[in-house]
């Protein structure tokens, strides 16, 4: 059942960030991603859950062709508009990402248009590279376990062009990446006719990305967060963040939850933030991050947090582009493993 028309005035509430190709993308946006890739929630939950999100306010949603979300997604905006819950499709910013398998030359014009038939959409707001390397083609078409035997190097010459002619015939209104470093960046803009509006990457109180932050606003590019709160539950997940004391205290003070508190610093600092909850309670909540702020003292408290990244190795193999995950990330990385024992018994009083 689709929501009552609501969520006019929390739309009002979200602001937007102005891009350097196509309409302004709201700061919150609605992520679809989950650990089993949707199979554990199935098409009617993940387009359930899509409906309570439009019902809170939410228009901005992230999806993928690896998430096996897009045709959910297409089947609750179009519901939600025969509702009347939004007016159209265009009242709607819809992201989703070009698959490693599909990133090469003559594959990626195709790609998208198989991802606007599962939306039902004549077009997506954002069409991002989702990772800097490539993987042949699999023997059976959609199919999208990562094989690390079959991991190449990008032409990234190559697709970034089939990116930029997916621009020029409005099939994307924007175009940009994800998962990028600043070197990976840099290289794109040397040659790059249409510059990357977005570069979509892990950041949380834990993984603050502020050298790829400070070059991201330098160059013009609108810097994306994914997992906010962790990304709990799933294989890239940093599981220390939602039980850190540091968070936890931070929260109790400002009457808020660790949710929340993650979701505001990251909104702090510029970024546009994808949060996913399925749950409709937290969902809400995790839209109610304006009207307060954090203080200096929670803004330090948190910078003192020390660095992970929870996205950290999946495309690392001997026989791939990348041997190490430095080579992945060109250095701007820090490994987890020790750090998440820290962050957990870190003493809030610190």
């Amino acid at each position: 059942m689709a929501p009552s028309p609501c969520g006019a005035d929390q739309l009002k509430a979200v602001p937007v960030a102005a891009l350097s190709l196509g309409k302004p993308m709201p700061r919150v946006g609605f992520g679809t991603a989950s650990a089993t890739l949707g199979q554990a929630e199935g098409r009617a939950g993940v387009t359930q859950a899509v409906l309570h999100a439009l019902g809170a306010g939410y228009r901005h949603f992230d999806t993928a062709s690896s998430y096996n979300t897009e045709v959910a997604l297409g089947d609750a905006v179009a519901e939600a508009v025969l509702a009347g819950t939004v007016a159209s499709r265009d009242d709607l910013y819809i992201t989703t990402k070009l698959w490693i398998a599909d990133a090469h030359p003559g594959r990626v014009l195709p790609a998208l248009q198989k991802s606007l038939r599962n939306l039902r959409m004549e077009y997506v707001d954002m069409f991002l590279i989702h990772f800097p390397v490539s993987m042949r083609p699999p023997a059976v078409e959609g199919a999208i376990a990562v094989v690390k035997d079959d991991l190449v190097e990008m032409d990234m010459k190559g697709v970034w062009g089939e990116m930029e002619e997916c621009h020029r015939r409005g099939l994307a209104r924007a175009i940009g990446v994800s998962n990028f470093s600043c070197k990976k960046l840099e290289y794109l803009l040397s040659f790059a006719k249409i510059p990357p509006a977005a570069n979509q990457v892990e950041v949380h109180p834990y993984c603050r990305q502020n050298k790829i932050r400070a070059f991201c606003r330098e160059k013009g590019i609108q810097l994306c967060a994914y997992s906010p709160l962790g990304g709990k539950g799933t294989p890239w997940a940093n599981n220390s963040i939602m039980d850190c004391p540091v968070l936890e205290q931070i929260a109790r003070e400002r009457g808020k939850t660790v949710a929340q508190v993650c979701i505001r610093w990251v909104y702090e600092q510029g970024d546009c933030v994808i949060a996913k909850s399925f749950n409709e309670q937290r969902m809400q909540r995790n839209l109610d991050i304006f009207g307060w702020e954090l203080t200096d003292d929670d803004r330090r408290r948190i910078s003192a947090l020390p660095e992970s990244r929870g996205t950290y190795n999946f495309f690392i193999h001997e026989s791939g582009p990348y041997k190490t995950a430095e080579e992945f990330w060109d250095g701007e990385i820090v490994s987890g493993q020790l750090t998440y024992q820290i962050a957990s018994c870190l003493d809030p009083t610190n």
